[in-house]
């Protein structure tokens, strides 16, 4: 039963609290959290839940289809054990202090240890007023609820460290929002989703006391994440050096994760100090977005449209920026010369694991310094002819390098004209393609080829234009495409012939469609 569920909530424990109990916007200073209820909805309807998480933290089927699971995971009343929370944190937003701003409509509802000893934070998002919602109403609409819901589990699938998503269900209540900050706000459905992970800790969360002195509090957070979050570290007797590795495999994930969202086209969109996990996961989905045709300098983020800062290909020089202001506020407590060696780290894990990736997604199974070249003239083609990168990488896999055809891979271009005005040069990166492939570890095994590069190159993400029609259908009522993508997404790198229609390059009608290209920060 949910009530069963085991909470043992070492946050709210072991970490100190805001003495005020007051959910208004103000200053909290030398507390981790605050006390918060979760706002009471009137009509909650659940739109869909991921029956995989719900496994994870002991939940059956009979228990996710009970009007408890609804009335708990809309905030409408808490289950036994449940003690929910606010957290502070700060970040910097766009490259500047940005100063305190924590879960501004966000409430933790407590951590739970399943059956395999595994812990889950529950986070309930759009559940209303924190005292850091900073003049919001600490509340989410269907349409970005619905968005993090698919996308969490979608990266899920995809192989990425990500947060999960339980549930998302509309409150029968409207929201007020500016969708395109142009002075013109309206209604829209509002909802809301449970985010699941081992720790919702952020880079943020350290800068907030480091940069108000707050020194004591800053060494105690290190210590109770590296206690509760990176337990594997425990058996370091020293101090310093139970740190220093603690920061190194900081740098290590987020270098690993990177090279993940790389891989697959993915764009985070709002890369603020404030939205990195300290574990390395993809967290807060909010403007993203895969790249449609190929463009290093996209970003979904309309308030990013000038300075392209968060764009696909400036991502990991972007974490490396954010690992340098966590190593700022770690500065009291850490040697430079601690920091300096996880940030040289990051920097040496990221370049080989690039290499790896690129050598696996083009199917050459190990990588030779000669192929820099190859991959810098793909990519400039890919960007110059406009042509899908989702779609060219699975085609690519299907090249019969004997012959090079290049009409292989013809449908993954956008527009004709284009195809045929890089034909030639296209056709010569081919043939270079086919004779690498021939020297590598495939050689003419193309069915093997194939079949690696099918593991690594997805047949089907959740585009943005996809997402939109979802989103479409449950603000009319009708929540079942919802629910047929989160099967979609569950075998994103297989051919599912029933749901072919999915994979195709993202349509004309979508180009400039809102919510199907780029995307406000308004949620």
């Amino acid at each position: 039963m949910i009530n069963s569920l085991n909470f043992d909530n070492r946050t709210v424990k072991e970490l100190p609290k805001d003495p005020k109990d007051s959910p208004h916007t103000r200053p909290v200073l030398g507390a981790f959290w605050s006390a918060v209820k979760p706002k009471p909805v009137t009509s909650p309807e659940l739109v869909a839940h991921a029956s995989e998480v719900a496994e994870l933290l002991g939940l059956t089927p009979e228990e996710t289809g009970q009007a408890d699971f609804i009335d708990i995971f809309s905030g409408n009343r808490l289950a036994h054990g449940m003690e929910p929370y606010a957290s502070c944190y700060g970040g910097h937003q766009f490259g500047r202090w940005a100063g305190q701003l924590g879960d501004g409509r966000a409430i933790g509802l407590g951590e739970v240890v399943n059956r395999a000893g595994e812990r889950w934070e529950l986070q309930l998002k759009g559940s209303g007023l924190t005292p850091y919602s900073r003049g919001g109403d600490g509340l989410a609409v269907l349409r970005s609820s619905i968005r993090e819901f698919l996308c969490s589990e979608a990266m899920h699938h995809l192989g990425i460290a990500t947060t999960r998503a339980l549930s998302v269900i509309t409150t029968g209540e409207p929201v007020t929002r500016d969708m395109f900050y142009d002075g013109h706000p309206r209604h829209e459905p509002g909802a809301v989703v449970c985010r699941v992970s081992p720790s919702f800790i952020r880079f943020g969360h350290f800068e907030i006391f480091a940069k108000r002195g707050e020194n004591k509090l800053l060494e105690q957070l290190v210590d109770f994440t590296i206690s509760r979050d990176f337990p594997e570290l425990a058996h370091i007797e020293s101090t310093s050096e139970r740190r220093q590795i603690w920061f190194t495999q900081v740098c290590e994930r987020t270098a690993r994760l990177m090279v993940e969202w790389l891989r697959v086209g993915f764009v985070h969109g709002v890369m603020n100090t404030d939205n990195m996990s300290i574990l390395g996961l993809t967290i807060d989905y909010g403007p993203y977005g895969w790249i449609d045709h190929f463009d290093a300098n996209w970003t979904p983020n309309t308030t990013d449209s000038e300075e392209h800062r968060y764009a696909y290909g400036r991502q990991p020089e972007i974490a490396r920026w954010n690992l340098e202001r966590l190593a700022e506020a770690l500065s009291p407590l850490m040697e430079s010369s601690a920091l300096n060696a996880g940030l040289t780290r990051y920097d040496a894990l990221y370049f080989e694991q690039f290499q790896i990736m690129l050598a696996t997604k083009f199917g050459w199974g190990s990588w030779q310094k000669s192929d820099s070249e190859l991959v810098e003239r793909a990519f400039a083609l890919l960007h110059n002819a406009e042509v899908d990168m989702t779609d060219f990488f699975r085609r690519l896999a299907t090249v019969d390098i004997a012959s090079a055809d290049i009409d292989t891979l013809r449908p993954a271009f956008y527009r004709e004209e284009l195809f045929q005005r890089y034909r030639v040069p296209f056709s010569q990166w081919l043939a270079s393609y086919s004779q690498r492939v021939n020297q590598g570890f495939f050689g003419k095994n193309g069915l093997s080829r194939r079949q690696s590069m099918d593991q690594v190159n997805p047949r089907f993400v959740l585009r943005n234009y996809i997402a939109q029609q979802a989103i479409e259908r449950s603000q009319e009522g009708d929540h079942q495409l919802v629910r047929e993508l989160l099967e979609v997404l569950k075998t994103p790198y297989d051919h599912q012939p029933e749901h072919a229609h999915w994979y195709g390059i993202r349509p004309e009608w979508a180009r400039n469609k809102p919510g199907c290209s780029m995307l406000s920060c308004s949620s």
